[in-house]
């Protein structure tokens, strides 16, 4: 079976799920993150693990820990343009480290939400304009999509003055 996407077996997982190299377990979220954490944000548990736990685990482990459809997702590998965003976020890490704000600008409504993106702003296209997603941990595991909503509810104008066309000869009072 032909996929467009990228297998993860074997050596490619590895290279694939690389994440920034943090040696040793005594390192502080602030490092990890490159920012200033809300102090909500510490107490944060998911599946029992808390946000520096995730950080630090390997990626086969974290997604063990995701909703199936979400571990189905990853395991069957990255699309080209869900590779291109995680290395538009490593190097919006490393930015946002050195003092700079960065937006990522993204198309990839089906990306997973990882730890890695937390405390980032990601601005994810709902169809029609970019609508900015600040990632907190509680969007672990659920899709960028989901906070971009791509229909608005419609609000109808009243009748007369200010109306469509087929309420425009209504009698007004």
């Amino acid at each position: 079976m032909v996929s467009n996407r990228y297998s993860l077996e074997g050596d490619d997982l590895a290279s694939v799920t690389k994440r920034p190299s943090t040696s040793t377990t005594s390192v502080s979220l602030e490092k990890i993150l490159g920012m200033e954490i809300p102090p909500e944000w510490r107490k944060f548990r998911y599946r029992g693990y808390s946000l520096e736990e995730l950080l630090l685990m390997p990626m086969d482990d974290l997604i063990k820990l995701l909703p199936a459809r979400a571990r189905r997702s990853i395991r069957r590998g990255f699309t080209p343009a869900q590779r291109r965003l995680l290395e538009k976020i490593r190097k919006a890490r490393r930015l946002i480290a050195q003092g700079k704000k960065v937006v990522i600008k993204t198309h990839v409504r089906d990306m997973i939400i990882l730890p890695e993106m937390v405390g980032l702003t990601i601005a994810v296209y709902n169809g029609k304009e970019f609508i900015p997603v600040r990632i907190t941990p509680e969007m672990i595991g659920h899709y960028l999509g989901e906070f971009s909503p791509t229909c608005k509810k419609v609000e109808h104008g009243e009748p007369g003055l200010k109306a469509t066309r087929s309420s425009l000869f209504v009698a007004l009072k």
